[in-house]
């Protein structure tokens, strides 16, 4: 199967780089799918998921939380704001910031900061689904 180069870049530093099969990820305007001889597209992408397929079969999940996907003909580039590998995240911190989010938005529901706490439970359901997603990769390969 014909492949395509992703990197993908947070602020900080280069968290991957290499020949793929496949992409997910979420735009603004909805999910991508990208495989190789995709149109060229330039979008912002929503706090959640990319996924990729490597060469030898293997999906990987990385956690952004927001900036652009950039699909040039043999090239895919993500500049993401934030960019933490599946394999980094900590469940417990990600599960107490998801509850300390949930008491935010019931205790301020009246507060004109609803959605900024409603982007906040949004972010850490995010990294909730990337890291449960990576874990179970992780146990399918094994």
């Amino acid at each position: 199967m014909a492949t395509f180069n992703l990197t993908i870049v947070s602020a900080e530093r280069k968290i991957f780089e290499g020949e793929v099969k496949q992409i997910q990820a979420t735009g603004v305007e909805g999910e991508l799918g990208i495989l190789p001889g995709h149109t060229p597209l330039l979008t912002a992408i929503k706090p959640g998921i990319v996924k990729f397929t490597l060469q030898d079969g293997n999906e990987e999940v990385i956690y952004v939380s927001g900036g652009f996907l950039e699909v040039q003909p043999n090239i895919v580039t993500v500049l993401a704001d934030v960019a933490i590998r599946g394999s980094e995240l900590d469940a417990d911190r990600i599960r107490e910031a998801k509850r300390k989010a949930e008491e935010n938005i019931v205790s301020h529901a009246s507060d004109v900061d609803h959605d900024l706490l409603v982007a906040k439970l949004s972010k850490e359901l995010a990294k909730l689904r990337a890291y449960e997603l990576t874990e179970k990769l992780l146990k399918t390969r094994r």
